[in-house]
């Protein structure tokens, strides 16, 4: 499993998120899941529906612990976490031994970041 993870301000459009996804997969394997909040999931939909990729909403309580290599101030003063993408990306692969792939990577707007996760176990 290959997870791209999300963060992205309220504003953010699919132009953002398609920028920050593109951005981020630039030498990754072949998604097969995005990620994001589950406060923010509807905001994927198009995106999901563009890439016929499904959508992974997590739940608060699966951030606990997550570890992220980037620490973003926006985002800390935000959501408590480093990097909301790569949080993402970890969380939705925490039965899988996760590691990132990609740092999350930000959209030319600023309005959304993306970073890729892999699990270890099918």
């Amino acid at each position: 499993m290959i997870v791209a993870g999300f963060g992205f301000r309220s504003g953010a459009n699919v132009l953002a998120l398609c920028s920050a996804y593109q951005l981020a997969r630039e030498n990754a394997p072949p998604i097969t899941h995005l990620a994001t909040l589950a406060d923010k999931a509807d905001g994927l939909a198009e995106l999901a529906n563009l890439l016929s990729l499904p959508v992974i909403a997590i739940a608060p309580e699966h951030l606990v612990g997550v570890h992220t290599m980037t620490a973003s101030a926006a985002s800390q003063v935000a959501r408590g976490l480093g990097s909301v993408a790569e949080a993402c990306a970890l969380a939705a692969l925490r039965e899988h031994q996760p590691r990132l792939l990609t740092r999350r990577q930000i959209s030319r707007d600023r309005m959304a970041t993306c970073a890729i996760a892999q699990g270890a176990l099918p």
